[in-house]
């Protein structure tokens, strides 16, 4: 499809969302797409939750998680409930070998924190790539984002046109808040990652994620010696750096 044509579907979508349910979003979506629909979950709160509605209305959606090598025991613990409790296979995309053994070489095992260039360049080669192979012939991508994460997440919309990738992106609980996802996994009885209830409210690599601080907003223990604008890993960005938005003009 071309980008003319995706940017129409989205306002299409964006036009429908507020009327719909986070569930009927999923099915809306996955109706106007032609092709495979993809679901990358980071196995915290918001991707349970998620993974909940999708696996509960027997939707055509793939699972996709991103094994950066470098994930908390507890998240392969909740991967692994997940996967029993609802039947599901969640397909790991890995960091190519030779990638990751030329980035540890270059800059050490935690050369990361020297700089934010050198964080990026991880993030590149840990998630970024792997992304690329998860993504790869799909036409729609769904996400756990919610508008109150952050001031960045916030200027994007339900539905996003993914230039770069040339799909669609969902997010379909961007409306929710905090409070809303924890009560619906709470009355779901769904499966959540340990670390949540030990102050870690946004989950990454172990090395880049702490607990919070009373106080914090919700995504200050990841990269957390960084400022906060800088603090996105290269998933959700647009090719210059940005967050990207429905219509890329606007940005």
């Amino acid at each position: 499809m071309s980008a003319p044509l995706l940017l129409s579907l989205a306002d299409r979508l964006n036009g429908e969302a507020n009327k719909l349910s986070p569930p009927d979003r999923l099915r809306a979506f996955g109706a106007a797409l032609s092709g495979r629909v993809v679901f990358t979950t980071s196995l915290g709160i918001e991707d349970q939750a998620i993974t909940h509605m999708i696996a509960g209305a027997g939707l055509e959606i793939e699972f996709a998680t991103l094994d950066t090598g470098r994930l908390f025991p507890e998240t392969y613990d909740v991967w692994a409930r997940t996967e029993e409790r609802y039947g599901i296979t969640i397909r790991p995309f890995y960091p190519d070998t030779a990638a990751t053994e030329a980035l540890v070489a270059r800059q050490g095992i935690n050369g990361f924190c020297a700089a934010t260039e050198a964080r990026k360049a991880c993030c590149e080669v840990r998630k970024v790539q792997p992304l690329a192979r998860a993504l790869k012939g799909a036409s729609g991508w769904i996400a756990g984002l919610r508008a109150d994460q952050s001031e960045h997440r916030g200027a994007l919309s339900f539905v996003t046109h993914d230039s770069a990738r040339e799909l669609l992106k969902l997010s379909p609980i961007f409306d929710w808040t905090r409070e809303q996802v924890v009560e619906f996994a709470r009355t779901n009885d769904i499966p959540v990652n340990a670390l949540h209830g030990k102050g870690f409210l946004s989950i990454g690599c172990a090395p880049c994620t702490r607990a919070l601080a009373p106080g914090e907003p919700e995504r200050a223990g990841r990269w957390w010696w960084e400022q906060e604008d800088k603090k996105e890993c290269g998933l959700h960005v647009a090719p210059d750096g940005r967050l990207a938005r429905a219509n890329m003009s606007e940005a």
